[in-house]
């Protein structure tokens, strides 16, 4: 026990300090914010990551902490690589994985095989040489599919529109059987819409709000599909690796799976008038639905983190605008890293 209240930066501290932690993926958007959070709770940080062009590896995610990481240049699904880098690890944070949903529609053998096999890999390499570290899977709240009901909950049905989320359900399976059968110490997280600093910029597979920003922060058109009513959810960034942490630093989330959530959710037009009002440039269209997005779109979706909340104390705590003003200034002013 550390004596420290569990949502506080001091018991993580205690947790964290000097404990060796893995992140694949960890030049990524998440992974490396991820790596951030770790050197500064003392942590000694690995990361591993295939810096394929594709999926948003930077190394330039970690340049103001490059010298206080190791990094290691493979892929998750080598299973030679995976069978030493997790041995001596306390805590592996799984932010790997392919996340684009139409990419999952065009090419969904990559996608069954980096959200897949690479999860077995991994699972298998942590049953071989460290079935005691700590593991958590980033899950998508694409596993849910269309909303049922509102607020999305843990309880709600996986029934995924895309192989993205198929394989994502998937992936959060693996883990949780490997924690049931094998006593790997898994849980899973459910993330939303995640913004914020360090996100692939060069395209808009991996999240519409991020592609927001580039487009108005270069005077372009915004163009919305349909009238733009649909209603979302976003986290930032830093809300989200502190829910990361904390999971890891409770043996009590073992075999559970989490939702993250936000403040309130918004419509996907109130977010791109939002980013033209905060960027002071750029402009909105609404277009009719392209037939490959409409076939997959999921309509209102928000979630519920009331388990989350309940177990850990997590709860976001930078609202929409505060978000993305921090969002607009980072790529102002690295904007020749991301564009």
């Amino acid at each position: 026990m550390t004596g420290y209240p569990k949502d506080t930066e001091e018991y993580l501290r205690q947790i964290y300090r000097g404990r060796p932690c893995l992140i694949t993926g960890g030049l990524g958007f998440i992974g490396s914010n991820l790596a951030h959070i770790l050197v500064k709770l003392g942590a000694k940080v690995t990361i591993v990551d295939s810096l394929i062009p594709a999926y948003g590896g930077n190394l330039f995610n970690i340049s103001d902490i490059r010298d206080k990481v190791h990094i290691n240049i493979a892929d998750v699904r080598d299973p030679h690589s995976m069978n030493v880098l997790v041995q001596g690890m306390d805590f592996i944070f799984n932010m790997a994985g392919q996340v684009s949903h139409i990419d999952s529609m065009i090419d969904p053998t990559t996608d069954l095989d980096i959200n897949c096999r690479s999860q077995l890999t991994i699972l298998e390499a942590l049953r071989h040489h460290n079935p005691t570290a700590r593991i958590v899977f980033a899950g998508t709240r694409g596993q849910y599919g269309r909303a049922r009901y509102l607020p999305v909950d843990e309880d709600h049905l996986t029934i995924p529109t895309d192989v993205n989320g198929i394989n994502k359900v998937a992936g959060e399976l693996y883990h949780l059987v490997y924690q049931s059968v094998y006593g790997i110490p898994a849980c899973s997280i459910r993330m939303t819409n995640t913004y914020g600093p360090r996100h692939l910029m060069k395209n808009s597979r991996q999240g519409f709000l991020a592609w927001f920003v580039r487009l108005a922060i270069d005077g372009e058109e915004i163009s919305i599909y349909g009238d733009g009513s649909q209603k979302r959810d976003f986290v930032y960034v830093d809300d989200v690796v502190r829910a990361l942490v904390m999971l890891l630093a409770d043996e009590n989330t073992v075999g559970q799976v989490y939702n993250l959530g936000s403040m309130e959710p918004v419509s996907v037009r109130q977010i791109a008038e939002m980013v033209i009002e905060i960027a002071g440039s750029g402009s909105l269209r609404l277009i009719a639905w392209p037939e490959d997005k409409k076939a997959i779109e999921i309509g209102d979706y928000y979630s519920s983190y009331e388990k989350i909340k309940r177990d850990l104390a997590w709860k976001p705590t930078i609202d929409l605008r505060e978000g993305l003003e921090r969002t607009v200034s980072y790529y102002k002013e690295h904007k020749e890293h991301y564009w």
